[in-house]
Order: structure tokens, then sequence, then C-alpha cells
């Protein structure tokens, strides 16, 4: 999470569905904006959220009528992804949950909030040849709104993570914005190695270097990308070790890979999955965040969040957006 001392959102308000823990709410209200209404279904992350906020998210969205949905600015949503995951089935609208982007449609209609900020997965984009995205495009459209989409990794964004997601932005047509900027990459300053945990019950190792096959193909050196050290057993989805000079895995639901925490020449080799708190501070979560006391639970839940530090990017965009202030944005951290 990046320090904001500019609230660029300040008197703006804005509704959080299918909250999760609380990714966008953390992001926007570090601009200044005020949370008027939170969803979310699964009972584990209500108490998470709860946990932080003080807030305890409303039922099901689908139970809900928009006209007890207060008015807002801005609508963000990172509805449901399974239905257009890489993991999943890849049913897309055929599956019951990839139709809860209509109830986002369906709120958007009644109360035409100013901004729709949603996130998704990368697959999001190229599901069904693109017509998944065009359906949702032109759904938006028709009420009355642009629409800009981009794909983004979190490494491009100051996050040691490879995680690539779709963040769209749809701003209503009376505003009278003609164009909107994502916000350009900035410089990568932090590895995997600059937020662990050194605590010595963390660094106990878990496999000798007999036990690690090198890779068969010659690693990557950009510390900008993943790098492979080597891998035990059959080298399978969860079976690779990586070093902690380049950026992480994607974080995922739950916890894989392992990674090299002691220098290659150390004796012995310390090697271990990240700790929950590793992965909340690659989520952009602060170490003030409370998770969730049960570790299989706290790790499903970062793998469902949004980065924290993306979405600032973006809703700082955005902002600058609503005051019509043009041009090219380029951030620091």
């Amino acid at each position: 999470m990046i320090d904001i001392r500019d609230k660029e959102l300040f008197g703006y308000t804005f509704i959080d569905l299918f909250a999760g823990i609380g990714g966008f709410r953390l992001a926007l209200e570090s601009l200044g904006a005020k949370c008027v209404f939170s969803s979310e279904i699964n009972l584990d992350a209500k108490e998470t959220y709860k946990a932080n906020f003080e807030d305890y998210p409303n039922r099901d969205i689908t139970t809900i009528k928009e006209e007890d949905i207060p008015n807002h600015d801005i609508l963000c949503a990172g509805f449901p992804c399974q239905s257009f995951s890489a993991g999943g089935k890849k049913l897309g609208f055929a599956d019951s949950r990839g139709t809860l982007f209509f109830e986002v449609a369906r709120i958007v209609n009644y109360r035409k909030p100013q901004v729709v900020f949603l996130e998704n997965v990368m697959y999001l984009v190229e599901h069904d040849g693109g017509r998944t995205l065009s359906v949702i495009e032109a759904t938006i459209r028709e009420l009355g709104y642009s629409f800009y989409y981009q794909i983004f990794n979190s490494a491009d964004y100051g996050v040691p993570q490879q995680r690539k997601r779709t963040y769209m932005v749809c701003f209503r047509n009376d505003l009278g914005i003609t164009s909107f900027c994502f916000p350009f990459p900035i410089p990568l300053r932090r590895r995997i190695k600059d937020i662990l945990i050194h605590e010595e019950e963390l660094l106990q190792p878990l496999y000798r270097e007999r036990d690690i096959y090198p890779p068969k193909r010659k690693p990557r050196t950009n510390t900008n990308e993943v790098i492979l050290y080597g891998f035990f057993h059959k080298g399978r989805q969860g079976e690779r070790v990586y070093r902690t000079n380049g950026v992480s895995i994607t974080i995922e639901t739950c916890n894989k890979g392992y990674y090299l925490v002691s220098e290659e020449d150390s004796a012995p080799l310390k090697i271990r999955k990240l700790h929950q708190r590793e992965c909340a501070r690659l989520m952009g979560f602060p170490d003030s965040f409370k998770l969730h006391s049960n570790a299989a639970v706290a790790y499903r839940q970062l793998g469902n969040s949004v980065v924290v530090d993306v979405i600032q990017y973006i809703a700082i965009s955005i902002a600058r957006a609503l005051r019509h202030e043009g041009g090219d944005l380029f951030l620091t951290p």
C-alpha cells in the first residue's frame, strides 16, 4: 500500500460490492473517499472485513433491492471471477457466478453513479473469443457510460508479485469525460527478499539441498520476473522453488510454491512457503491489517483479493479524470 498524503477523492462516496476483505475500500479510503455500503456473501470474509473496518458487510447482493442501496459516486466491484479464470471451467455467463455482473448492472441502472470501477481476472478479456468482455462493455454503454479497460501486472506498479488482472473504469456520459488514461508503470524497487519476515521460527529448512533439482532451462535473471531456483519431485505446480531476488508467483487461494530464503551458499539451505503476512504484503495490505486467525482461510482470502497498490494508482487516475485534468499520468511511489 502506497502512502498517499493528498486526499484526491475527498468528498466522494463509494459502495463496495463483492467486498471480500476490503482491498477496494482500503485503497479508496486512503484517498479520502467514504464507503456508504458494502456487500459480501462469505461469512469468514465478512468477519475479517468487520475486524478491520468496524463495518459488517450486508448479505448476498442478489437478495438486496437496488432502492435499499444508498446513492454513491463510485461503484466498486471485484465481481466473482471463477467462471472466467484459467483454473475454472471458463463457462462465463453460462455459469451462474458469471451472471453476477448483471447484479452490478442492475444497481448502476438504478443509482447511476458517476464511476463504475471493476476488477476481474486477466482471462476475462479473451474468454469466449472476446465475446464475454463485449457483452460487459455493451451493457455498460447501454446504461449510459464510457468503457475503458486494461490488463495490469502488479509487478509493474511497485508490488513484487506476478499478478495480472483486468481493470475496467466507466464514466457516466453526462460528465463529459471523453478520454481516460490508466497510470503508466513505475519502477519496481522491492523484491520478495524485501518483504520477508526474518523470524527464526519461519526460517527452518524444509528441504535439503540434495532434494532440489536444478531447472532444465537456464533460469531467468531479470529481477522484475519470477526466478526459478529449482524443483523437487516432478516440478509440478506447488513443487517449485523460487529465488527471492525476483518477484513472487501469483498469490492464489492456496499457498503454492517455495522460496529460497537463505543465500545460495548457506548451509543448510532454508526453503519454505510464504507466511500469510508476507502474502498480505505482496497484496498491498499493511501490517496493521488484521488477517484471519486460520492460516488456510487467510491465504484463501488474500488470493481472492485485489492488490491495494494497483487500485490506489487507478483511483488516483479516476480522481484526476473527474477533475478534468487531462494528459498522461505517470505516478511515482
